[in-house]
């Protein structure tokens, strides 16, 4: 299950918020959703060199608000506004509705899943050693203060005939762990052999406090437990029945 499903989509209600906070009835919920599909892939395709790991849209009324998380702000704010503002007319009128644009600032880039992910396609794209784009990110990401770092390249690398899949990792990644707050992005790189999939998994550390059983220093007792729950030795075992002489000669 910790391969084939997607680590933010299985936290969504437990330690995870949905990126679309909105209400619909059933008649307006579908086009509702592709309009947000729309709006995050024209403002991907648009801030991709500002390095947009989420856009969070949520809606009250007919006012969207629009939370833009990236790495490098003043691309997307320009000089004096300008550029959200600019946005701002785009959104609008994309949706016919009233839009509030927020930039969020991402302090550490290289603790975002999705920014490490497009890093390494970036990377990719000019011709890096995959191996070697893989190992530096790895590298600052625990640097940076991760407590583990899975990377994952899919396709025909280094110009192969045959596609392949080749992981390294560092430190841990609990994937089946609910609480573990485990970051996810994935990134395309167009070479000129095809196009090659990277996956980053990171992982920050437990969200929710609760009790962790502590660890056992001494090796656990394996010796069998009688009903009353006290263990038995090999000298205090039960005395075997003696074992029945053969009779000699057949049956009579």
């Amino acid at each position: 299950m910790g391969q084939k499903v997607n680590p933010h989509g299985l936290r969504v209600g437990v330690i995870k918020d949905w990126d679309s906070r909105w209400f619909a009835s059933k008649a307006t919920f579908g086009d509702t959703l592709v309009e947000d599909y729309k709006i995050r892939e024209v403002l991907k395709k648009k801030l991709y060199k500002a390095g947009v790991p989420t856009i969070e849209i949520e809606r009250t009324g007919d006012k969207v608000t629009i939370a833009i998380s990236c790495a490098k702000p003043g691309m997307v704010i320009g000089a004096k506004g300008a550029e959200v503002d600019k946005l701002k007319g785009e959104m609008e009128k994309l949706t016919g509705k009233k839009v509030d644009i927020k930039i969020i600032e991402v302090k550490n880039p290289d603790l975002n899943a999705q920014l490490v992910a497009e890093n390494i396609a970036q990377q990719l794209e000019g011709r890096v050693s995959f191996r070697r784009a893989m190992k530096q990110v790895i590298g600052r990401t625990m640097k940076s203060g991760a407590k583990g770092i899975k990377t994952m390249v899919s396709g025909r690398l280094g110009g192969a005939e045959i596609a392949r899949s080749e992981s390294y990792h560092e430190g841990t990644i609990p994937l089946q762990t609910l609480r573990a707050d485990i970051d996810y992005g994935v990134a395309r790189a167009n070479t000129t052999y095809g196009v090659i999939g990277v996956k980053v998994w990171i992982y920050k550390g437990e969200v929710l406090k609760g009790e962790v059983p502590a660890q056992r220093t001494e090796r656990p007792d394996r010796r069998r437990n009688d009903r009353n729950g006290a263990g038995r030795g090999r000298d205090d075992r039960r005395p075997r029945r003696p074992r029945e002489a053969k009779k000699e000669g057949g049956n009579d």
